[in-house]
Order: structure tokens, then sequence, then C-alpha cells
């Protein structure tokens, strides 16, 4: 059945992997969210580890007609998709001189740990956002390859580095609320539209670098519309309109953002989290997160640990689940 990592969590077989993945879900409100469809199971004549499922690409359509005349027909549109699930993580190599000097909780051991944990969780969204097989074929499509050349894909340019006025962030949120409204509301069960009182509530967000959430904010400051809760990790969560404005921070050495800005000039992404909309897909049966630490009590100056997430790939099941917003210009 499909989980959280917070349901993860319970059936961790030991502390460091519980440590692990509450770090995944303190760290990152998309892992948090993310929901994981846990049924691939390789076969036992050859392995496989692909997920295939139907991705809904168009609706179709309902009109009046005169009478002794028949309706004109029209299909919705969907196509099967199969993605081939990969293992994401890392490993580190700590001398057994250096694995247990200073205190437990700062040590080699624990230092490169952490690190690998930041590199790990920054790596999974990185393939997850712009993830291509095209190039790597060690990964899996992500969401800008997804929704390239869909219609929830704004490339018109736009600038929010210069708004100063209530009425020119008016017109960006209009722009915003435009592009926002092409796509669906996921709600318990399926993507059904019309059914307010049934959306998921807290799981759809836009997605951008530090520069494009900062430019957001400043925007529903000036049109009065900022919205700040509290989530169960006592974190900010600000969002607009329902959707949480989620940072996705920089990459893990720290060269550039996740969602890079090349001239001043970005994009975001939005999403609604869900089975019938956008989740990941893992291995049934098999722990989502796994770790290893350095064993010294063995021969060998010199030993590995390891991280390890999935295997695991990013689902797209409708295209009105989420969208980009390209080409826009952000403050310095």
């Amino acid at each position: 059945m499909p989980i959280t990592l917070a349901q993860a969590a319970v059936n961790t077989a030991n502390d460091v992997d519980f440590a692990v993945i509450d770090d995944f879900r303190r760290n990152s409100w998309l892992f948090d969210n993310l929901t994981w469809d846990d049924v691939v199971t390789p076969g036992t004549t050859g392995a496989s580890l692909t997920y295939s499922y139907v991705r809904k690409t168009s609706g179709t359509t309902a009109a009046p007609r005169a009478i002794n005349t028949e309706y004109t027909p029209a299909q919705a549109a969907r196509l099967k998709y199969s993605v081939d699930l990969k293992p994401l993580g890392g490993a580190f190599n700590v001398d057994r001189v250096l694995a247990n000097i200073g205190q437990a909780q700062t040590n080699e051991t624990m230092f490169q740990m952490m690190e690998l944990l930041v590199a790990t969780r920054e790596r999974v969204i990185r393939e997850l956002v712009y993830g291509d097989t095209a190039t790597n074929v060690d990964t899996f499509d992500g969401l800008s390859k997804a929704l390239t050349g869909t219609s929830t894909e704004l490339t018109t340019s736009t600038n929010w580095s210069t708004v100063a006025t209530q009425v020119a962030a008016n017109q960006e949120l209009d722009k915003l609320d435009n592009w926002l409204s092409k796509m669906v509301s996921s709600k318990v069960g399926s993507m059904t539209p019309g059914q307010p009182g049934e959306v998921i509530p807290g799981r759809k967000a836009i997605l951008g670098n530090t520069r494009a959430i900062q430019n957001l904010k400043n925007l529903a400051r000036w049109a009065a519309l900022p919205t700040v809760t509290k989530d169960n990790f006592d974190r900010d969560i600000d969002s607009y309109k329902g959707f949480v404005l989620v940072d996705l921070g920089d990459r893990a050495d720290g060269t550039n953002p996740i969602i890079p800005v090349t001239s001043n000039v970005t994009e975001i992404f939005a999403v609604h989290l869900g089975m019938d909309a956008v989740h990941m897909a893992s291995v049934g049966g098999a722990p989502l997160v796994r770790s290893w630490l350095p064993d010294f009590t063995t021969a060998g100056a010199v030993k590995t640990g390891e991280v390890e997430l999935g295997p695991a790939a990013f689902v797209l099941k409708s295209t009105k689940a989420a969208g980009v917003y390209r080409n826009i210009t952000v403050a310095a």
C-alpha cells in the first residue's frame, strides 16, 4: 500500500535507519509529504524494477445537442508510461583512528553520515525535478521533462524583480493565478475537479529556489495575501492560496541552486501530491531507506558507510497535476 516517510519510519529495523528517515523529513517539506507507491516486485526469473502506469494527458468534452442530432464524439486521452526504479545514495570511508575521536554527535563517522544525508536528499529532489534518462541512463525522467509541451507549461517571460507597487504585484499574481488554474486540485481517490470539500489540505506546493520563493512572498505581501502556519516539526510554512511555498535550496556542493538561475532568470514548479497526481514508486516489501555504519569490529583500517534510498522513481499520473512557469526574472 502507498506509504509516506512517516509510515516508513515506523517499520525501520534499527535506530540508525529511523534517524536517517527523520532527518529526511525534518529537512525537507517535499520529502515529508511525498507518497511512495511500494508495489514494484522484481520477477523471480529475471530482475525487473519497472513501474507501469497510465498518465491522463487530456479530458473529454460535453455539449448540448439539437433534437434529432447526435453528439459529436470525443474521448479523454491517456498514455501508458513505464519507469525503471533506481537506487540513489552514496558512500564514505573512515579510518578507524579517526572514527570515534571527539563527541559521538560530532565525530568523523557522524559528520560523514550527516553530510551524506544532505547529499542524498538533495540528489533525489534534483532528479525529481530535472532527471532525464536521455542524458543519464541511471536516473528517471523528472518534472521538467514530463511537463515540456503540456498545457501547464508557461513560457511567457515575466519580471518579478521590479515590482514596487500593489497594482504591479496584483498584475503578476493574476498571471500566476491563471497558470495555477490550469491545474486540477488533487482530491481523495481521484483527479475529479469541483469537489473543494475533498481536497487534501497541505498537499500541493510551489517549488522554487530561494530567490524565486522570496520574490513570490514579496508579491503576496504587496497584495496582502501572505499565509504562515506551523507544521508538525514546528516549521514556519508559507503558502499562497493553499500552495505551500517550498524553497528547494542549493545543491549539496553549494555551487548552485537545485533550480538554477541564469542571468537572473529562473522557473518554478507547481505540484499536487497524491497517488492520482505526483508521487514516487518504490519496491514492495523492501525498506525505503537503508543505512550502513562502518563496522570496525573486523580487521581493516579503513571502513565504509553508506546510505541508500529506493530503488525509487518519479511518477506523474496526470499532466494536469503539475505545471512549470519558466522565464521568470527575479531580483538579484
